[in-house]
């Protein structure tokens, strides 16, 4: 693994043919939006779960602003066999998953992103700049008891056409169980 984490500025990674629990493939150059979040994902991770149905909730608010959110899987199925793909589509298809949930085998894209953790959340502006990185909010056991919603407050900002003003927060949750 590589540490070469994104810096607040830096272009999106391009990324080809990942395959999605849709049965279709994405390229970065797919999503023309205003706002793009990436967020590195699997099925396994107890923080991640905490957090799927923040994350089917935004995606749905956000829709109609012409935001995308999109969720990357790069660990390791050899080891961690319910992070495989016909896993992925299996809790994609239970937990409702409305937006694409796409596997990075190869590892490459998180290698890219300097990803790791899941979830870690990546925002690019409509052009493809990274505006912020981080957590979702600060408190993954208690959604109720959310005081900071750091992604939200920083997609706000960018469709506004505004500074971020907290564009980095520390991952918190599992990190990415490399090959």
């Amino acid at each position: 693994m590589k540490n070469n984490s994104l810096r607040i500025g830096d272009a999106l990674p391009e990324f080809k043919n990942l395959p999605g629990v849709d049965d279709r493939t994405y390229s970065s150059g797919d999503f023309r939006n205003d706002a793009l979040i990436i967020v590195f994902s699997c099925n396994h991770c107890p923080y991640v779960q905490a957090y799927e149905d923040r994350m089917k909730a935004l995606h749905a608010s956000y829709q109609t602003k012409n935001v995308q959110l999109v969720a990357i899987n790069s660990n390791d199925e050899t080891n961690y066999p319910d992070d495989s793909f016909e896993k992925m589509k299996e809790r994609a298809a239970m937990r409702d998953f409305t937006f694409p949930y796409l596997r990075d085998a190869d590892q490459r894209v998180a290698e890219q992103f300097g990803a790791t953790h899941t979830p870690q959340f990546f925002l690019f502006d409509k052009e493809k700049r990274l505006r912020y990185s981080g957590k979702m909010d600060d408190n993954w056991k208690e959604p109720d008891a959310v005081k900071e919603k750091y992604l939200v407050v920083a997609l706000d900002a960018v469709l506004a056409g505004k500074e971020v003003k907290v564009p980095e927060t520390f991952s918190i949750g599992c990190t990415i169980k490399w090959k």
